[in-house]
């Protein structure tokens, strides 16, 4: 497994911070970021975002929270996976 590091907040303070990478052989982004707070993860896991699909946050999921300070971060990840992809075209 090859992560190729992305980006990470801008505004940092040296600890655990929002960060992207992109997983060359998959194409995958791997993300991590703040846990989002009770009330959103309420909302998410209520909602019916997309009509017949089941409600809820599996257990092995997270929602999580990105500032907008990172959109050009995730863009650019998603940039590098895209690139990773046509590298890799043989996995996918």
């Amino acid at each position: 497994m090859t992560l190729r590091f992305v980006g990470i907040d801008p505004n940092t303070g040296g600890e655990g911070s929002p960060t992207v990478w992109v997983e060359e052989e998959s194409a995958d982004l791997v993300l991590q970021g703040a846990e989002a707070d009770a009330l959103l993860k309420a909302l998410v896991g209520s909602t019916e975002w997309v009509a017949g699909h089941k409600t809820g946050i599996p257990p092995h999921e997270r929602v999580i929270r990105f500032p907008f300070r990172m959109v050009q971060i995730l863009r650019e990840a998603c940039d590098a996976a895209e690139r990773a992809a046509a590298e890799h075209r043989d996995v996918r």
